[in-house]
């Protein structure tokens, strides 16, 4: 598994240069999650960071090329590493983590 996770994530390391889709960003203080936070913003919450290397380890290999987006748009990129079962997952610990 682990192995898996980090060949999708290396995948996405080659993805790069594809500029990261318009999105609107989570609200400054709002609530953490997968599909309006950048990976980024996740990151710089010690919480959220928490969960980030707990249920994606090695991701912050990849913070550079990533960090702009938000986990839903690199699940698709991910070669099934970040599937939806691991999404909600992530979003159940960042609700857990920010005491929703």
């Amino acid at each position: 598994m682990k192995t898996k996770l980090v060949a999708g994530l290396a995948a996405l390391a080659t993805l790069a240069a594809i500029p990261a889709f318009a999105q609107t960003p989570a609200p400054a203080g709002g609530p953490m999650t997968v599909d309006k936070s950048t990976i980024g913003a996740i990151w710089a919450d010690d919480k959220g960071k928490a969960v980030l290397q707990k249920d994606v380890p090695g991701i912050e290999q990849y913070m550079d090329q990533i960090k702009d987006m938000t986990l839903a748009q690199v699940a698709p990129m991910s070669q099934g590493a970040i599937d939806d079962a691991k999404l909600k997952q992530i979003q159940a610990d960042l609700d857990k983590a920010s005491g929703k």
